[in-house]
C-alpha cells in the first residue's frame, strides 16, 4: 500500500512541479515584465528549487561522446554505446571508441579490457559515469547496466543473488580471459564470488581484480548502514521493506525494495548536508552563479535517480553479507557450490579503501587480501584514498587525481605481466582466446 500512496503523491506533485519551473522562467526572463521586480530573483530561485525538490528524476544518460585518448596531450575521439549482452535484469554495455587515424587505432586495440561491475543498491550504473571517462582513456570499457525491477515483468521471474553471481560469470566468460574486472561498493561481493567458482570449476578468470568500497567482511568497522542490516531480522525487512510494484508498470505485482524508500535511506544518512547543500543552490541563483547551480543540479539529477531492487536479491545479500558474513566464514554455497576464494590463481588483485567512506567502512574491502591466499603477496595491493569519503574513491577530483592512477598502474602492470599458471582444471583445459576485432575502425 505504501508503495501505491507513494505514486498518488508522485501524480499529484507532478503538475505543481512543472507550474513552480514555468513560473520560475516568468521572472528570471529577460523579457518577461516581471523580471525587473524587486524580488523578481529570489522569487524565481525559490520556485526553481520548489521544482526540483518535487520533481520525477529519471535515469539519466552516460552522455560520454567522446574521450581523449593517449594523456593530456592525446587525441579526441567518438564513444559509442553498444549493448554486448541483453538480459532480463541487466544489459551488458560497451563504450566503443572510434577513430579514422592509425595510429590511435593501433594504440587502442592495445589497450587492457575492463568490466566495470556496477553496483545494484539503489543508484543507476550511470551514478559510475566519472569512473568510465577516466578508464576510457587508456582501456576498453564495458559496464553492467542494471534494470530497474519494476519494469521486468513478472513472467521473467525473481532474481537472487545467486543470479547476481552467475550473471557476472557469463559477462566474464563473454568477454574473455584478458578482461580485467573493477567492482565498486556491492558487487565486491558477488563480484569475488564469481571468480573464486570460476576457479574452482576451471573457467575463465580475469587477470586482475580491482575491489573498491565493498563490504567483503562487513564485521570490520561497521558503519550505519552495517549496523541496520546486523541488528534488524531477516523478517524485519521482509515486513518493513518489501512491497509490490503498482499497477503502472510492466513489473506490476514483483515484490521489490523500492527505490524511493532507498532514496529516504540516503538522505537521513546527512540530512543536514543536502539541506544546505540545497540552500547554497538557493544562493547561487540569487547571485547568478550558474556554474556552481549547474554542478549541483548535475550531482542531483544523478543522485535523486533511484531504481528499485528484487526483494530476493535484496533479502539474500542481507543475510548472506550483512548477518552470515557467509563468505568471510567460508560457508557460501552458489547454486550448491561452494565459494572458496583461496582457490583463486594467476590473478592479480588490488583492494581500494576511502579514508572517510562512512558506507564501507575500514578494512571491510582489504579483507579480500586475506581470503584469496592463493594468490602470492607480491600480486596483492592495497590503496588507501586520503580525504575520500565512498563517492571520492569512483567520482569526483580524488578519483581522478589519486585513485585512478593506481588503478591504471595495477591494470597496466597486470595486462604487461605474463599470467601465471592457474591451479587444477584451468590450466588443463587451457583459456579462451580473445575475439578478433570486426571492425578495424573502433576499438
Amino acid at each position: 500500500m505504501l508503495y501505491q500512496l507513494y505514486e498518488a503523491q508522485r501524480a499529484l506533485l507532478a503538475p505543481f512541479s512543472e507550474f513552480a519551473s514555468a513560473s520560475s522562467k516568468l521572472y528570471n526572463h529577460p523579457l518577461s515584465p516581471f523580471t525587473h521586480t524587486p524580488m523578481a530573483q529570489r522569487i524565481s530561485a525559490g520556485l526553481d528549487l520548489m521544482h526540483r525538490l518535487a520533481k520525477d528524476y529519471e535515469k539519466p544518460a552516460f552522455a560520454i561522446p567522446s574521450v581523449k585518448v593517449g594523456g593530456a596531450d592525446g587525441v579526441e575521439v567518438a564513444v559509442q554505446e553498444q549493448v554486448a549482452i541483453e538480459k532480463p535484469f541487466c544489459r551488458l554495455l560497451r563504450f566503443k571508441r572510434f577513430s579514422d587515424q592509425p595510429k590511435v587505432l593501433a594504440l587502442m586495440k592495445d589497450q587492457p579490457v575492463v568490466l566495470v561491475v556496477a553496483p545494484l543498491s539503489g543508484h543507476h550504473a550511470t551514478l559510475l559515469r566519472d569512473t568510465v571517462k577516466s578508464l576510457l582513456q587508456d582501456h576498453k570499457v564495458y559496464i553492467t547496466d542494471w534494470t530497474d525491477a519494476r519494469m521486468v515483468p513478472t513472467d521473467q521471474g525473481p532474481f537472487h543473488l545467486d543470479d547476481y553471481v552467475a550473471y557476472v560469470q557469463a559477462f566474464i566468460e563473454h568477454i574473455g580471459p584478458e578482461v580485467h574486472v573493477i567492482s565498486v561498493c556491492q558487487p565486491t561481493v558477488p563480484v569475488l564470488a564469481a571468480v573464486s567458482l570460476n576457479a574452482s570449476r576451471g573457467a575463465t578468470l580475469p587477470r586482475t581484480m580491482t575491489m573498491m568500497g565493498g563490504p567483503i567482511d562487513a564485521r570490520k568497522s561497521p558503519t550505519a548502514v552495517n549496523n541496520l542490516a546486523m541488528n534488524k531480522s531477516h523478517e524485519w525487512f521482509q515486513n518493513n521493506v518489501i512491497y509490490q510494484v503498482p499497477m503502472n508498470y510492466p513489473g506490476a505485482g514483483r515484490s521489490v525494495y523500492p527505490g524511493f524508500l532507498q532514496h529516504t535511506g540516503f538522505v537521513a544518512m546527512n540530512p543536514d548536508r543536502h539541506l544546505s547543500s540545497h540552500y547554497d543552490y538557493f544562493l547561487d541563483l540569487i547571485r547568478g552563479d550558474d556554474d556552481s547551480a549547474e554542478s549541483h543540479r548535475q550531482f542531483y539529477d544523478e543522485y535523486n535517480a533511484v531504481l528499485d531492487l528484487p526483494a530476493e536479491y535484496y533479502l539474500d545479500t542481507i543475510k548472506t553479507v550483512f548477518q552470515d558474513f557467509a563468505l568471510v566464514h567460508g560457508t557460501w554455497k552458489v547454486k550448491g557450490q561452494l565459494v572458496r576464494p583461496q582457490d583463486i590463481r594467476g590473478v592479480r588483485l588490488l583492494t581500494v579503501e576511502g579514508e572517510l567512506d562512512d558506507i564501507s567502512g575500514a578494512g571491510q574491502t582489504r579483507a579480500a587480501l586475506e581470503l584469496c591466499s592463493g594468490i602470492p603477496a607480491a600480486h596483492k595491493r592495497h590503496f588507501d584514498v586520503p580525504g575520500a569519503g565512498h563517492y571520492g574513491i569512483f567520482s569526483g577530483r580524488r578519483w581522478r587525481e589519486m585513485a585512478y592512477p593506481e588503478v591504471r598502474r595495477f591494470i597496466a602492470q597486470g595486462a604487461a605481466s605474463p599470467r601465471q599458471a592457474a591451479s587444477g582444471a584451468a590450466a588443463s583445459r587451457g583459456r579462451k582466446q580473445p575475439g578478433k576485432v570486426v571492425n578495424k575502425r573502433a576499438q
